[in-house]
């Protein structure tokens, strides 16, 4: 994954790091700021990798990185444990769909993301609630959207899947309405192209208006990217 480009837009004031809901968060901008959006990293990544992304994008939101709970067999860290021989040998046969994936850990960690959010909520009350993620980390932010205990005001799928798909269509339903951000690679050689797209799909056959942003390069996050979500999140302060 490369890391969001940080030569653009205005820097965040603040950067600290705080444990919030028994999970260690890199937070960039101020407690007051009319917005607060929760960033998930992927697998075997961690909070700095986000963070340039988050000081760059020069919008009045505070942003919250939490470090997933479990450790990464390769390094950085994950929201829920992966097989990494089954892992391995299913990229060795191309880019994967992992709409048929039931992770173990998926209901964990989902659990773990709304007591963290309700953290949130309580100690910094923000007007908007916005969350996201790469890869699997939005796959888990897309999964709280449907299966979680609150609500959000939009959602960020940065180079993400379906994921315990028949579990996901039962609760279509409350991506209605809902501003939600999608990106792809077209050269993404670990979640496969035609996932991101059905990704899409999904969220936008189930009633969310949704800002598509696919690209050149692979499992990463391009300028064309930052540029859209800059923009994705402007207008989301200006409905407000």
């Amino acid at each position: 994954m490369t890391p969001a480009p940080a030569h653009e837009g205005r820097l965040a004031a603040t950067e600290r790091t705080l444990e919030i809901a028994g999970l260690r968060t890199t937070v960039v901008g101020e407690p007051d700021a009319p917005m607060a959006l929760v960033l998930l990293h992927g697998y075997a990544m961690q909070p700095a990798d986000l963070t340039p992304f988050a000081h760059s994008l020069g919008v009045p939101a505070l942003f919250l990185i939490p470090q997933g709970p479990v450790a990464a067999p390769a390094g950085g860290y994950a929201w829920w444990e992966v097989d990494v021989a089954a892992r391995n040998n299913s990229m060795s046969c191309g880019a994967r769909d992992l709409a048929g994936e039931h992770p173990r850990g998926l209901d964990a960690a989902r659990h773990h993301l709304g007591e963290f959010l309700d953290a949130i909520a309580a100690e910094f009350k923000p007007g908007r609630l916005v969350i996201g993620g790469f890869s699997q980390g939005g796959m888990l932010a897309l999964d709280f959207v449907l299966r979680g205990s609150s609500r959000v005001a939009g959602l960020v799928l940065l180079s993400a899947s379906r994921l315990a798909f028949e579990d996901w269509r039962p609760a279509r339903a409350r991506l209605d309405g809902l501003p939600v951000f999608a990106s792809h690679g077209r050269a993404d050689g670990d979640l496969a192209f035609a996932a991101g797209e059905a990704l899409r799909d999904f969220v936008l056959d189930s009633g969310a208006k949704v800002s598509w942003v696919p690209f050149e390069s692979g499992h990463e996050i391009p300028l064309v990217v930052w540029r859209g979500l800059r923009k994705f999140l402007g207008a989301l302060l200006k409905s407000q």
